[in-house]
């Protein structure tokens, strides 16, 4: 028997506005990345000056953008807020809820990214039919996330 595990077992669900109070959005990409964190430090001299080398301290975390590729946006709320953080340079950030659900529907990871808010969009070549828009890649800046 077989263990292997393939990454077609698993979808990528992000939930747009829960923590507005609502029911929020939720929608699917392929891709995720940016869920990283780096510990910047701070190098303190020894009060020896003969010593060959300086304490590292933790200072603080960086962030980087996250992006998003390959989704359907089925609401118009995302587009209107990703438009108007674009367009008219209104932006409003709110929380998303990453989660990698197995074929099962049940989380396997699952992340919530704090205060973000689009700077950056690609969208696909639009087909005329249904209300969804295709997005090739979708750039967020945020403040952290937390591993759940």
């Amino acid at each position: 028997m077989d263990s292997t595990i393939t990454l077609s077992e698993f979808t990528l669900k992000v939930d747009f506005f829960k923590s507005d109070g609502n029911e929020g959005v939720s929608t699917q990409f392929k891709s995720v990345s940016g869920l990283t964190v780096d510990i910047d430090t701070e190098k303190i001299p020894l009060e020896n000056p003969d010593m060959k080398f300086r304490h590292s301290f933790p200072s603080r975390t960086r962030f980087p953008n996250l992006t998003l590729k390959q989704g359907i946006l089925k609401s118009p709320k995302v587009i209107n807020w990703c438009k108007k953080a674009i367009n008219q340079y209104q932006f409003s950030p709110t929380d998303i809820n990453i989660k990698l659900v197995n074929s099962n529907e049940k989380p396997v990871l699952a992340w919530n990214i704090i205060n973000a808010y689009p700077i950056m969009w690609t969208l696909k070549k639009q087909k005329t039919e249904g209300n969804n828009i295709a997005i090739d890649t979708m750039e967020l800046a945020y403040n952290y996330f937390k591993l759940v």
